[in-house]
């Protein structure tokens, strides 16, 4: 009797453990936080059942403080064993005009930005007096003197000026101001003062627009920040100019050399739009006139709603009207801790195969559409694999990018 209950209890523990593992992935894998429709409940599409129940009323009164349409529920594996809680908010879902133009990126920056050193060669020998003081790529300086500077010219003005002075600088780095003193050597090879700083104020390029919201004007594209190309860091703007481009050739991707989309500002035409964000999940602003004036607006997936398998992108790679092209999401990370990398992407598309050799630069802010949804857009290339890359979730684009603002 005795080893008959044992054999029993080992059978329905090696039962059980399964289904707590499970319980334990989920719990790290889904997120902590959802958007619903007005009218919907939370749904998920996984592999295992999971249901979404609701928190007792005395749960829910804790969170009576913050929005009115936000609750708590727990997720439960088949119903049954409580995976975590999560917060839920239901909001009226946003519908979008889909794009895929290319659009030029005039960029001025907040600040003049570090880009690099050089070495002054004075009568006492060689040295960097930046470096010396404790510059760094990708500080932004903000003011010399207490004095205000916005341009790479007010900087080297400032530095010629002062002679053998020293100078406070006022810079910005990692969102913290600080003020570096450096004291300025005169090349004999310039016959100037100098401080070894090289500096950049505004930079330019080519993107995708991903999105236009017809009734405020906004719109988003990139799907990942402009970045110096020096420093690599996500450019701070003052102003930017959103222009007219086309794209006259393309630079086909191969495995360790990402191909690129070759475009060109059209030089008689007029800005037809501002930028006025850039940061992690892309470029944000407001435009004069609809980029797809012949394209109806379809509502934004909200995460959960993006599910693994065939999708679409519109992508212009000739010219300057966008084209529909199969691609496949073959990966979703729906908590991922980088709010540009959610989605693995696969180029299935034989003409786009065929002319661009999957995602090449300049494709980023490609808008995605499954199931008659905007899902999000492109954002990166892997390197060794040329048709295939990242996207990201459109909630991302507008949670964090301040559209309307």
């Amino acid at each position: 009797m005795q080893t008959w209950f044992r054999r029993l209890a080992a059978a329905m523990l090696l039962t059980v453990l399964p289904v707590y593992a499970a319980a334990g992935y989920y719990a790290w894998r889904l997120p902590d936080s959802y958007y619903v429709r007005n009218g919907s409940a939370l749904a998920l599409s996984t592999a295992l059942h999971i249901t979404a129940e609701s928190e007792p009323e005395q749960v829910k009164a804790a969170f009576s403080n913050t929005a009115a349409t936000e609750e708590q529920y727990t997720l439960c594996l088949f119903g049954i064993v409580p995976i975590k809680t999560v917060s839920v908010q239901t909001i009226t879902a946003p519908s979008f005009i889909p794009c895929g133009q290319p659009f030029g990126i005039k960029l001025h920056m907040d600040g003049v930005m570090v880009v690099g050193f050089g070495n002054v060669t004075s009568t006492d020998g060689t040295c960097c007096p930046a470096e010396d003081a404790g510059f760094q790529k990708g500080d932004m300086i903000h003011a010399i003197n207490t004095v205000p500077v916005n341009s790479s010219e007010e900087v080297q003005t400032s530095i010629r000026n002062a002679g053998s002075e020293p100078l406070s600088i006022t810079i910005q780095r990692e969102g913290k101001e600080q003020t570096l003193t450096v004291h300025p050597v005169y090349s004999t090879a310039d016959q100037q003062y100098e401080t070894g700083l090289w500096v950049r104020d505004s930079t330019a390029g080519v993107g995708t627009f991903t999105f236009y919201e017809p009734e405020s004007g906004a719109f988003g594209g990139l799907g990942h920040p402009i970045c110096d190309t020096d420093t690599g860091t996500c450019i701070p703007i003052s102003e930017g100019e959103a222009c007219p481009v086309q794209i006259q050739g393309v630079q086909k991707g191969s495995a360790g050399k990402p191909g690129m989309l070759q475009g060109q500002f059209l030089d008689d035409a007029e800005p037809f739009g501002k930028l006025l964000c850039n940061n992690r999940c892309g470029v944000f602003g407001m435009l004069n006139q609809n980029p797809a004036p012949n394209t109806e607006a379809i509502p934004m997936a909200f995460k959960q709603e993006v599910v693994p398998g065939e999708a679409t992108i519109l992508c212009t790679i000739s010219g300057t009207e966008p084209a529909s092209y199969t691609i496949e999401i073959e990966e979703i990370d729906y908590n991922g801790s980088d709010s540009t990398q959610n989605m693995v992407l696969s180029v299935t598309d034989p003409t786009l195969l065929q002319e661009t050799g999957g995602i090449v630069q300049g494709m980023s802010g490609s808008p995605i559409l499954q199931n008659g949804k905007l899902v999000g857009a492109v954002t990166h290339v892997f390197v060794d694999d040329p048709t295939k890359g990242y996207g990201i979730f459109c909630e991302n684009m507008v949670r964090f990018g301040q559209v309307g603002s």
